[in-house]
């Protein structure tokens, strides 16, 4: 009976597997005029697509950076001021317009939410005032608010932030 069950295993499984093939593709954007491209030998972590821009982290600069792609126009966009080398960055998210980035970012053993507004290059710490561990942040398609995670009641429960900082749901007591 086990040899029957062992034998009628081999002879699905390779009809499973290559049933499988072909459902997915890798995509292949060139380098842009300074040579970079949307993937690097490095790790990229954590894509997040709206609109015509990919946002996403990666290492290949030795830092775990936030990075932005124009797929549009096939090339990296240059975030100024953005990126520190005391920072650890992750879980970035982008509006629809590509205007605000939002992301996690650790710095100096504390965790905050930052958003990255493209056209004034500036960065802000939205959680600065908060005493918690914050994470997971996503920011609306309008860029006018903000979710993430905070530990603030001890569990993890979701913050509501609007751009400019001040919390529209806080967490529960």
């Amino acid at each position: 009976m086990k040899c029957c069950i062992f034998l009628s295993a081999v002879i699905t499984l390779p009809g499973l597997l290559s049933s499988c093939s072909g459902s997915g593709r890798l995509m292949s954007f060139p380098f842009d005029s300074a040579g970079r491209s949307l993937n690097s030998p490095a790790s990229e972590l954590t894509p997040q697509l709206a609109s015509r821009y990919i946002v996403f982290i990666s290492d290949r600069r030795s830092t775990q950076d936030v990075y932005l792609f124009d797929t549009v126009d096939r090339r990296l966009i240059d975030l100024p001021g953005l990126n520190a080398l005391d920072a650890i960055a992750s879980h970035p998210s982008i509006s629809a317009d590509g205007r605000y980035i939002v992301f996690a970012a650790s710095r100096q053993g504390r965790s905050g939410i930052y958003l990255y507004d493209r056209e004034t290059r500036q960065l802000r710490n939205l959680t600065e005032n908060l005493q918690a561990e914050v994470r997971n942040p996503t920011i609306s398609a309008d860029g006018g608010t903000i979710a993430f995670e905070s530990s603030e009641n001890g569990q993890w429960d979701i913050a509501v932030y609007g751009r400019s900082g001040e919390p529209l749901i806080p967490p529960s007591p």
